[in-house]
């Protein structure tokens, strides 16, 4: 009976060694992660992001279709691009970027119902309610797949760079890593690949113009838009206008914030 006994116990105690093993192997890989993704944060808090995954994933596309692979980026401060820029993107992309915590709770319900009755119509397109703040994680920080898990991280991240950045590196970021064209990646690479200019220099019609673009950056042409196109690029111009008359600046709202 004690033979018996001492088995039973050890087998028990072999299942919970095993247990707790597993639980430390996870409780560990949860610390190295949370580790990895602050310190990730904030030393791109100062630090130019020069590649993201996207990058890498559209030059395995261009080599996989026997394509010449493209990179264009050419990292450039705030400082160094045109108010008329970060105004157009806040018009096209995201009106309440200075106001709101990275999430704009109105602009995802309305992008739900909107793509549920597109849905019921079998329709493709879809409406995106994504927040510069969620686009900037997105891209920088996670694959850009469409997934629930993805979805999770960009949430998380998105936290983490509202907490620790200020809305102007936010957007110094986005503008030099958004996708603009096939291996165009930033505003100064599309300010001379397309106007043969700086970021700096841009007009209003020329960042209204690039601004049109961000939904579907490889199938649109700045210097060839469709007359659809047009009308938006025009209410972005007018978006601009309106920015410019309350005089808003990143600057300012930062300082607010502080």
């Amino acid at each position: 009976m004690a033979k018996k006994n001492s088995k039973k116990n050890k087998l028990k105690f072999d299942k919970i060694t095993i247990a707790g093993k597993i639980s430390i192997f996870f409780f560990k890989g949860l610390i190295f992660f949370f580790a990895l993704s602050i310190g990730s944060v904030v030393l791109f808090r100062f630090v130019p992001v020069y590649f993201t995954p996207l990058m890498f994933i559209r030059m395995y596309e261009q080599h996989k279709d026997g394509k010449e692979i493209k990179l264009e980026r050419d990292w450039t401060p705030i400082e160094n691009i045109s108010p008329n820029m970060y105004r157009a993107v806040m018009g096209a992309e995201d009106s309440q970027f200075l106001e709101h915590n990275g999430f704009n709770t109105k602009a995802i319900a309305e992008a739900i119902e909107y793509n549920s009755k597109q849905k019921k119509k079998n329709s493709s397109k879809l409406r995106g309610g994504s927040t510069i703040s969620q686009q900037t994680a997105k891209n920088v920080f996670t694959l850009c797949d469409r997934s629930f898990i993805r979805k999770g991280f960009e949430t998380y991240f998105t936290f983490l760079i509202e907490f620790c950045w200020t809305k102007e590196r936010i957007m110094e970021v986005y503008l030099n890593i958004v996708e603009l064209g096939d291996g165009i990646y930033g505003v100064e690479s599309a300010a001379k690949k397309y106007y043969h200019t700086t970021a700096k220099n841009l007009t209003k019609k020329q960042a209204a113009s690039l601004a049109v673009c961000l939904p579907r950056p490889l199938k649109r042409n700045p210097n060839n838009l469709p007359s659809s196109l047009i009308r938006v690029r025009n209410r972005i111009i007018s978006d601009i206008y309106y920015f410019e008359y309350r005089k808003i600046t990143l600057r300012q709202e930062n300082d607010k914030k502080e």
